[in-house]
């Protein structure tokens, strides 16, 4: 069965993302919303002040419900009232270095957070698509010059990464244990959700105000007349626009909502041109700016050790390319100015929401995917 990936498929259709409050979720919401989706989302306040939620003003476009993953029943009452379709797990503590100050917490929100969402996905017979969003920190990492495939060692370092190692863990028995297609009759009318987790390199874009994140430090720095402080330029990263995975997400979920044997597990991240050290990262940021804004930003390495942190890493994104025919839309040099763009405009006081809008249909317009 042919199966061409446009957001028409999601017009009407129920939609819950959790952590909807969060960077990658509020322009997750805007993607559906000019789909034409009914989404609830689902998640606590949002993380930063300012926020891209708020910015955006998407809250008064969608059901947005006020809730911790942590509470199952609460999760439970929110399936029940929504009969939500397609589930995109997005909710999560995502900062290394805040997994150092309490881990304890961030094994709660990332591992049992994602048991409470998939008992509800088990539970409820409406649900057709699941889509775990984790990260490429789940990989045991070598320092390899290769990027990680699907099948290698799931084994995070840090507690955030290893809690998201579980949470791949955590899914998969869920899969096998309640939701196997092989387990069911083809013909059975209530088949189990199709499951399939995707872990994205490092997501940068506009709205990002996370603490101890390289984009919004330089951020943070330039609207506040700063010279950028970077506590550690060597780390080298797959950098992509936030829009790149977001739509992947959507695409994957839509494609196992039709043909669940497309489930699994994926890599998304840029190519390997668009992995780049945090300090070239920053001076690219810098060239960008000062080429909007005439400005003359630079920045300054005081790199302080800190926790742990993989020096290199990176994906090999080819089972979603050959699966898929997937490619990259912007490289990092176009997400950057991508984000000048909305800081600039941002900073200037100027509707951010017109800014994501017209980003979103940009990204869309050069987004050839058909499989």
């Amino acid at each position: 069965m042919k199966f061409d990936f446009g957001l028409d498929f999601y017009k009407g259709k129920k939609v819950l993302v959790t952590g909807h409050t969060g960077f990658k979720g509020t322009w997750m919401c805007m993607m559906l919303v000019q789909a034409g989706a009914q989404v609830t989302g689902y998640a606590l306040t949002p993380p930063t002040e300012p926020s891209v939620f708020a910015l955006s003003g998407i809250e008064d476009k969608i059901n947005s419900v006020v809730g911790d993953v942590r509470d199952l029943a609460h999760l439970q009452q929110v399936f029940d009232e929504t009969e939500p379709e397609i589930v995109i797990h997005m909710a999560a503590q995502p900062i290394v270095r805040e997994s150092y100050r309490n881990p304890v917490y961030t094994y709660e929100v990332n591992v049992m957070g994602t048991v409470n969402v998939l008992e509800c996905v088990r539970t409820h017979a409406c649900v057709r698509s699941f889509v775990n969003v984790t990260t490429d920190k789940v990989y045991l990492n070598r320092e390899w010059e290769w990027g990680y495939r699907e099948n290698e060692e799931l084994n995070g370092y840090d507690p955030y990464s290893n809690s998201k190692s579980c949470s791949e863990l955590v899914t998969s028995s869920y899969r096998n244990s309640f939701m196997n297609p092989a387990d069911f009759d083809e013909n059975t009318a209530e088949r189990p959700a199709a499951v399939s987790t995707v872990r994205a390199g490092n997501v940068i874009g506009g709205g990002d105000f996370a603490a101890d994140r390289i984009i919004p430090d330089c951020v943070r720095a330039v609207l506040s007349g700063q010279e950028i402080i970077v506590r550690n330029p060597y780390s080298t990263r797959p950098y992509q626009h936030v829009l790149e995975p977001v739509a992947v997400y959507l695409m994957l979920a839509a494609r196992q909502c039709v043909e669940p044997a497309f489930a699994g597990c994926y890599n998304v991240g840029p190519d390997e041109t668009d992995c780049y050290t945090t300090g070239e990262i920053v001076t690219l940021f810098c060239e960008k700016w000062n080429q909007r804004t005439g400005q003359n930003v630079t920045w300054r390495n005081e790199y302080d050790g800190g926790p742990h942190e993989a020096g290199f890493l990176k994906l090999d994104c080819a089972k979603l390319k050959r699966t898929f025919g997937w490619k990259p839309v912007w490289n990092v040099e176009r997400a950057m100015e991508m984000i000048v763009e909305w800081t600039a405009a941002y900073s200037k006081g100027e509707d951010v929401a017109v800014v994501m809008e017209r980003q979103t249909n940009a990204f869309l317009s050069g987004q050839k995917i058909s499989v």
